[in-house]
C-alpha cells in the first residue's frame, strides 16, 4: 500500500514545522504570524459564547453555506461597494485557508498555471502544490506584485487560470499593491480570462496612511477570501469567501464533501460579536496602536542593533521583511535557535527566486520590552560584515 501521489508529494509548511522548535521555554519567537493573544477579546468572546450556548444556538447540524446572520452581515458591509451583491455569493470556510483549499478544488486541474507573488506566503503554496498547479512566481517589490511583469509575460503567451495575490500587507513582504498595479491586474484579467484571488487578512491592520480601493470592488473577476483571525481570535476558524455565483455553486458542493459546514458554534459567537454596533471598530481601534508599537520596537531594534540590515518599516500588518545581503538565512537560523530566537528563512517563500538571503519577522508577539533583545540575540549571530 502506497499514498496517493499528492500526499507523497505535498510539503510540509516550513513554519508549522518550525513553529515546534520555536515553541520551546526561553525562545523569543519572530517567526510564527500568530496575532497577540494578549489582544483577544476575551469577555467579550465569553459573552458571545454565553449568549448563544444560553439560547441553545449553535449546536446543531447548519447550512453549507454558512450562517445567515454572518453572511447578511458580510453583504451590508460591503453594501456600498458591491451593491449587487447577493448572500448566495457568499460562503464561510473553517478560515480563510479552507476558502483556499476550497477554491483549489473547485478551478484548479493539474498542470493549470497559477501566478502567484515571488515570495509568496507558504500556505498558498502549500494548497496550490497539492492541488497539482503549475507555479509561476511574479517578482514582488515594494508597491507589491509587479504587474508590468505580469503583462509582459502575459503578452509572450502565458495563460494562467488564477491570480493569487495578498494585496494589503503582504505575507510575507509587508509590501501593500499599488493603486494603479489593482487598476490594471483587473484590466489584465479580463483581456486574458483568468480569476484573482485577493486573500485579505491584514487590511484592518493599517497603522499609517490611507487605506486603498479593494482589487475590482464589484468585479466578477475576482474572488475575495476574508478571515476573522487576526482581528478577533484564530482559534474560532472562520473565515467567508465572496465569489462568482459560477463558483461559490460549486464551493458550496465541495464543502459539503469536505466538513459539511463551519461550526456552528464558532459561526454564531462571531455572528454575535460583529453584529454588536460599534464592538468591530473600537476593537479594532485597540488593535493597531498596540501593534504600532510592536512594529517601531522591532524596527527601532533593528535600526540600532543590525544596521547593515535592509528593510522597510510596513505600514500595517504583522511583518518585517528583511535582507542581510549574503547571508545564507537558513544557515543562520541554527544559530539563532542556539541562542534562543527564531525567525523564517526567506527560502521558506521562494517560488522561482533566490530569497536565501531574506528573513521574515513577526512583531506580533514578542512583547515590546523584550525586543531588544531578541534583535540582541539575533545580531549575535550574524557574521559581521
Amino acid at each position: 500500500m502506497k499514498l496517493s501521489h499528492v500526499a507523497q508529494t505535498t510539503e510540509s509548511s516550513a513554519i508549522r514545522d518550525l513553529l515546534r522548535h520555536a515553541d520551546r521555554p526561553g525562545v523569543l519567537s519572530l517567526a510564527g504570524g500568530l496575532p497577540s493573544a494578549a489582544m483577544f477579546p476575551v469577555e467579550a468572546i465569553r459573552d458571545a459564547a454565553n449568549s448563544v450556548l444560553g439560547a441553545g444556538i449553535g449546536l446543531q447540524y447548519g447550512l453549507s453555506e454558512g450562517d445567515t446572520r454572518l453572511r447578511n452581515w458580510i453583504v451590508e458591509q460591503r453594501s456600498t461597494i458591491d451593491p449587487d451583491l447577493d448572500i448566495s455569493r457568499v460562503v464561510v470556510t473553517t478560515g480563510s485557508q479552507q476558502a483556499l483549499d476550497l477554491l483549489a478544488r473547485v478551478l484548479i486541474d493539474p498542470g493549470d498555471v497559477v501566478v502567484v507573488g515571488d515570495p509568496c506566503y507558504v500556505g498558498a503554496r502549500q494548497v496550490l502544490g497539492a492541488a497539482q498547479a503549475d507555479l509561476v512566481g511574479v517578482a514582488v517589490d515594494h508597491d507589491g506584485l509587479v504587474v508590468d511583469d505580469l503583462a509582459d509575460r502575459l503578452a509572450a503567451g502565458l495563460r494562467p487560470k488564477l491570480v493569487y495575490v495578498v494585496a494589503n500587507f503582504d505575507n510575507p513582504s509587508g509590501a501593500v499593491l499599488a493603486a494603479e498595479r489593482r487598476v490594471e491586474l483587473v484590466e489584465l484579467a479580463v483581456n486574458y480570462d483568468f480569476l484573482i484571488i485577493e486573500d485579505d487578512p491584514y487590511s484592518a491592520l493599517r497603522y499609517e496612511g490611507e487605506a486603498l480601493s479593494e482589487i475590482g470592488p464589484a468585479s466578477q473577476r475576482v474572488v475575495r477570501l476574508r478571515t476573522v483571525s487576526k482581528t478577533l481570535a484564530p482559534g474560532l476558524r472562520v473565515g467567508w469567501l465572496i465569489a462568482p455565483s459560477w463558483v461559490s455553486d460549486a464551493v458550496v458542493i465541495a464543502k459539503q464533501a469536505v466538513d459539511l459546514h463551519t461550526s456552528t458554534v464558532s459561526q454564531a459567537i462571531a455572528a454575535e460579536l460583529v453584529t454588536q454596533p460599534e464592538f468591530l471598530d473600537r476593537h479594532i481601534g485597540q488593535l493597531r496602536p498596540f501593534y504600532r508599537r510592536q512594529r517601531d520596537a522591532l524596527a527601532d531594534a533593528l535600526d540600532e542593533q543590525l544596521p547593515q540590515a535592509q528593510f522597510r518599516r510596513p505600514d500595517g500588518g504583522m511583518f518585517v521583511w528583511l535582507r542581510l545581503e549574503g547571508i545564507d538565512s537558513a544557515a543562520l537560523l541554527t544559530k539563532a535557535l542556539e541562542v534562543d530566537v527564531a525567525f523564517v528563512p526567506g527560502s521558506a517563500f521562494a517560488v522561482q527566486r533566490d530569497l536565501s538571503d531574506y528573513l521574515r519577522l513577526s512583531f506580533a508577539t514578542v512583547e515590546a520590552s523584550k525586543m531588544t533583545v531578541a534583535v540582541a540575540r539575533l545580531a549575535q549571530v550574524v557574521p559581521t560584515p
